[in-house]
Parts: C-alpha cells; sequence; structure tokens
C-alpha cells in the first residue's frame, strides 16, 4: 500500500478550512449587509469595488459616468442581496449586476437602427494579434477605448463576457447581424491600431 506524504494531508485539511472560512464570513457579511449594517455595506463595498469598477472602466472611459454606473450597480447590489442563493461564486454574481448596468447605461446611449451587411472576418482577426502580448492591460484598454461606443460595448460583452451576437442584440436593442458587423468593424480597427503599435 502507498504512503501518504503526512505533509499533503495537513496541507489539504488546512486549504479546505481556509475556504471554508472564507465562505463562512461571506455569509456572515452578506447577512450583515442585508440587515442594512452601514459597517457591513461599506466592508462588502471596499471590498467588490476595485473589481466592479475594472469591468465597467472596459466600456466607459468618462470618470463621471462610469462612477454613476458604479454607484447604479452597488444600488442594485445592495437592494437585490436577498436574492444571492450561494449556489455559485458571489463574484460571479457581482458581476453579472455590474455588466446588466453597463448595458442599461449603454442603451441610453446606443442608436443603432441601420441594418449592417456582415462580411466574413477570421475570428482570430483580434485575439491572436502578436502585439498584444507586447502591451500592458492598460494600454491594450486605451486602444479599446479609442473604438466608437457601439463597436466597443460590442466588443466587451463579445470577448469578456462571452455573450453570444443574439444576447448582445437583447443588450443594446439592436438587430443580431448589426451585432456581428460591429464586432468585424471592431475587430478591423482594432487590428490595424495594434500594428500601428508594433512599428
Amino acid at each position: 500500500m502507498p504512503l501518504v506524504e503526512p505533509g499533503l494531508n495537513i496541507q489539504k485539511k488546512s486549504t479546505l478550512a481556509k475556504s471554508l472560512s472564507a465562505q463562512n464570513d461571506l455569509h456572515v457579511l452578506i447577512d450583515d449587509c442585508i440587515a442594512k449594517n452601514r459597517l457591513a455595506q461599506k466592508k462588502l463595498y471596499d471590498k467588490y469595488a476595485p473589481f466592479a469598477f475594472g469591468i465597467i472602466k472596459r466600456y466607459e472611459y468618462n470618470e463621471q459616468s462610469a462612477q454613476e454606473i458604479m454607484n447604479d450597480a452597488f444600488y442594485k447590489v445592495f437592494t437585490k442581496l436577498d436574492q444571492y442563493s450561494f449556489a455559485g461564486s458571489f463574484e460571479g454574481w457581482i458581476r453579472r449586476i455590474i455588466v446588466n448596468s453597463v448595458t442599461d447605461h449603454l442603451r441610453k446611449y446606443i442608436k443603432d437602427t441601420q441594418v449592417h451587411k456582415v462580411e466574413a472576418e477570421p475570428m482570430h482577426a483580434f485575439t491572436e494579434s502578436e502585439s498584444m502580448g507586447m502591451m500592458s492591460y492598460k494600454e491594450l484598454l486605451a486602444v479599446v477605448h479609442t473604438l466608437p461606443e457601439t463597436q466597443r460595448a460590442v466588443f466587451n460583452l463579445f470577448v469578456f463576457e462571452s455573450l453570444s451576437h443574439k444576447e448582445i442584440g437583447a443588450c443594446l436593442n439592436m438587430n443580431e447581424n448589426n451585432s456581428k458587423w460591429h464586432l468585424n468593424d471592431a475587430r478591423r480597427r482594432l487590428k490595424e491600431k495594434l500594428e500601428k503599435f508594433l512599428k
């Protein structure tokens, strides 16, 4: 019978204990927030605000607008906390609320009634660009921010949130084909900008 390293079991138990402790702490924090404990609400906000703002800034570079979306998103988080079932990741649950808040904001400004003709373009046109590996996240974000608002929104929803064109169309009140066109156009523009970055 093979011998089991004693340290391995201790390490596994320690990891499990930490995980259970973190889950229990989160449970207590959420319960306190539901009970409208201000300190608990501030603790939860401070913990998840950087994560939330990072997502929002991919879509909205205007600081004031980004802050408005942030406030709206956390208002929804705090008013819907009793709906969180602890079945999945809390971060994932918050992320959905943030993305919904972003798309609510974008719908007010994106008007895309024109039907665009979709031309076939390789799916890897942007994601396999050599220059991506040479850029910092901040530099890449700056390039994405140069896209027109609709292309930027579609690109982010498709690439970072893994939404289908049907889902993007529903989020932004646009035709599914228009979503495909905007993604292709975003990729084309990004490819051109990244090629300039390499020179």
